[in-house]
C-alpha cells in the first residue's frame, strides 16, 4: 500500500489525512509483511549488519508494525512519523516500540544516534527538493557505516488521493526513478551498495517497487 510521511510544517494536508486513516491503516496493514518474504529478507539483512545494542529507526514508521518486527528481530526499534494520530496508534499497538513524532527533513533524534534505518515507501510525499535534504537528515543521525533502507514504487508519476477507504484526504504520491535515488543518495554521502527491483504481490498496488541499501560513508 501506499503510505507515510513528509516534512512537518509544509506538508499539513499529508499530516492530516494520515490521522484521518490511522486506525483503519493499521487493522488493514499489521500483518502486511507475512506476504513480503523481500522485504523481510532485507530488514534481517540490516538488523545483521546493524552496530549491537545501537537502536534502529523506522522513518515514517505510520503504525508501527515494521518496527515492532524490527524488534523481534532483537533490536531496539524507535518508529518516527509525522502524524500524531499513527504515533499514537503505534504506541497502543505495540508498547515496546518507542515512537516519535516527526518528520524526514528535522527528525527528532541525536547525531549518531541511530545503527540503522529504515524508510519504507516514506520519501514518496516529499516534493523533489525536499528528498536530498531527507537523505542528508538521514546521515546525520545514523552511526558511521550505518545502514540505510529505502523504498519507493518507480516511475515518474504522481497519483492524487482525495479518497482512501472511505476517508477524505488529500495526498500526493510521487513514483521516483531508481538512478535518481541512487544519485541523490550518493550525493548526500551514501554508498549504495544494494539496488533491488519486484513486480507487485497479490492484492498490492499495482506498481513496480525498488529497494536501495545504502551505507553511510
Amino acid at each position: 500500500m501506499l503510505a507515510r510521511m513528509a516534512d512537518h510544517g509544509d506538508h499539513e494536508a499529508v499530516r492530516r489525512s494520515y490521522d484521518t486513516v490511522a486506525e483503519e491503516y493499521a487493522q488493514r496493514l499489521h500483518d502486511e509483511l507475512d506476504a513480503r518474504p523481500l522485504e523481510r529478507a532485507l530488514l534481517s539483512c540490516l538488523v545483521e549488519q546493524a552496530e549491537p545494542g545501537a537502536p534502529v529507526a523506522d522513518l515514517g514508521c505510520g503504525p508501527g508494525h515494521v518496527a515492532a518486527h524490527l524488534t523481534g528481530l532483537g533490536v531496539r526499534a524507535v518508529g518516527v512519523d509525522l502524524s500524531a494520530g499513527m504515533v499514537a496508534t503505534g504506541r497502543r499497538r505495540y508498547p515496546r516500540v518507542e515512537f516519535r513524532e516527526g518528520d524526514l527533513l528535522h527528525l527528532p533524534a541525536e547525531d549518531g544516534e541511530f545503527a540503522a534505518a529504515v524508510a519504507l515507501y516514506t520519501i514518496i510525499h516529499l516534493d523533489p527538493h525536499e528528498l536530498l535534504p531527507a537523505f542528508v537528515e538521514a546521515r546525520r543521525v545514523l552511526r558511521p557505516s550505518g545502514l540505510l533502507l529505502v523504498s519507493f514504487h518507480i516511475g515518474t508519476e504522481i497519483r492524487h488521493f482525495d479518497e482512501w477507504w472511505g476517508h477524505d484526504v488529500d495526498l500526493d504520491f510521487r513514483f521516483l526513478a531508481v538512478p535518481d535515488i541512487a544519485g541523490l543518495l550518493e550525493e548526500a554521502g551514501f554508498a549504495v551498495e544494494a539496488r533491488l527491483e519486484r513486480e507487485p504481490a497479490p492484492g498490492e498496488a499495482q506498481t513496480r517497487r525498488a529497494y536501495l541499501l545504502a551505507r553511510r560513508t
